[in-house]
């Protein structure tokens, strides 16, 4: 019989007794979670926690970071572009007559060149463009230290409810998202493989739908998503298409959480390419190759067996093609307008206050993204089901596409954009430098008024 020293024995219960607490507590941890998060989000009810988390938040971050009140950056945009092009036109007619006639034949002068080096050196500056693909920019600091990488030294009581904040956000929010985005992923993965196995009746269209949703709203509230959504008379129908403006991957969640899509899109790999197998399994998602040209042309089929059919679910596209950080609305590709069938807009608007939802791809993969995602405060979004649009007749598809463009746009207080999303990986296409040439030229030439005036010489 082996025999263990007094204080042995003491330590080895002392230590059972611990684990057996820690035990106990994750069961308590883990029946909390199903019955306080996961339960309602698997049924569509609140029990009120996020609501009352959000308006306390609100009110710290109103008295913390008081800023002013801002305009619509659509208003400023638009205004502040008529101003440009205003002023462009009053300084080449000031140029035009004040420039003293060429002693010898011929118009043009060197200065007429200075103009619009001087405008193509702004526009390198700062141009309209590749804003679009970083991060807002912030008005106020909201207490979230990538948000304001300039910020110093203010006060003692705002560093104390900043490192409040970094401890809430990190050690107690962090791990609580991380394991409702964890199940709800794992469901949505084997839920839907299972649902795929299962033969194409009824049944298997309706536990389709209902594990997608289901999971996406364990997801949203693995982000602690706060979505406003309005108009729901609008919703997409069985049979049409759902087009909104992209600024992240959860735009899906963010949608599927009141309602279920097959979705089109770039087939990916990593973590999104395991969920866009598994998903495709038990629903008619549709994923291809953009520099495909042969995935491209059975991908516009595919499209419009679909819409034909009207007791399949309505498709969700991003024309846009990439994610844009939520200012504005770029162009939309024309190929989801070509297919026919009931447009249905919907608007998507992130409130920047709370968490950047915008992924920049280039910066951050998916884990990454996520990761930031759940260090952020909340996800606090409205979405605006708008009313159905249909193809005019003597409207082609670039038109049609530019007017839903813009319906969206004005819906979400974003900038109406005609420049392609896909300037964010590729060079101006010469078409547009065309455009542009014509557009100074005409501007270089004058009006017929400024030519024919005495002291008018037309610039070349």
């Amino acid at each position: 019989m082996l025999l263990f020293p007094q204080g042995d024995r003491e330590s080895s219960v002392a230590m059972e007794d611990f684990w057996a607490m820690v035990l106990a507590g994750l069961k308590v941890w883990v029946c909390l979670i199903v019955a306080l998060l996961m339960v309602p989000a698997m049924f569509g009810f609140s029990l009120g926690i996020s609501e009352t988390y959000m308006k306390i938040l609100v009110k710290i971050l109103e008295v913390k970071c008081v800023c002013p009140e801002v305009a619509d950056p659509s208003n400023i945009y638009c205004e502040s572009m008529s101003r440009a092009l205003t002023l462009i036109n009053e300084e080449l007619r000031g140029l035009r007559r004040s420039r003293p006639k060429p002693p010898v034949g011929g118009d043009f002068t060197l200065s007429d060149c200075f103009y619009f080096y001087r405008r193509g050196i702004e526009d390198i500056v700062e141009d309209e463009v590749t804003q679009r693909f970083s991060s807002e920019e912030l008005v106020s600091w909201n207490l979230l230290t990538r948000t304001n990488i300039d910020f110093q030294y203010i006060s003692l009581k705002l560093t104390m409810v900043w490192g409040l904040g970094v401890f809430i956000r990190y050690c107690i929010l962090t791990p609580l998202r991380i394991m409702l985005a964890s199940i709800g992923l794992t469901w949505l993965v084997i839920g839907t493989t299972a649902v795929g196995f299962l033969p194409n009746w009824r049944l298997k269209s309706w536990l389709s739908e209902w594990v997608h949703v289901m999971c996406y709203r364990i997801c949203a509230r693995g982000l602690s998503c706060t979505i406003h959504y309005h108009n729901k008379e609008n919703r997409p129908r069985k049979g049409g298409i759902c087009v909104a403006n992209h600024t992240s991957p959860i735009d899906i969640v963010i949608l599927c959480n009141d309602g279920c899509y097959s979705m089109v899109g770039q087939s990916h790999g990593g973590l999104m390419g395991v969920l866009q197998r598994a998903m495709a399994r038990s629903c008619p998602h549709i994923w291809f190759e953009r520099a495909d040209m042969k995935d491209r042309h059975l991908v516009t089929k595919r499209l419009r067996d679909h819409v034909n059919d009207k007791t399949k679910l309505p498709i969700l596209i991003f024309p846009e093609g990439t994610c844009i950080n939520n200012t504005s609305v770029m162009m939309f590709k024309k190929g989801s307008f070509e297919i026919g069938g009931t447009i249905y807009p919907v608007a998507i608007k992130y409130d920047p206050q709370f968490g950047d939802a915008f992924w920049n791809s280039a910066k951050y993969n998916m884990v990454s993204y996520l990761l930031r995602m759940m260090t952020s405060w909340a996800i606090v979004c409205n979405v605006w089901y708008l009313p159905a649009m249909y193809q005019q007749e003597g409207e082609d598809a670039v038109q049609f596409a530019n007017r839903v463009k813009s319906v969206i746009a004005h819906q979400g207080g974003l900038v109406d954009l005609s420049w392609d999303g896909g300037l964010k990986r590729a060079k101006v296409k010469d078409t547009y430098r065309e455009e542009q040439q014509k557009k100074y030229s005409s501007m270089v030439v004058g009006s017929e008024e400024d030519r024919s005036g005495n002291s008018d010489y037309a610039l070349l």
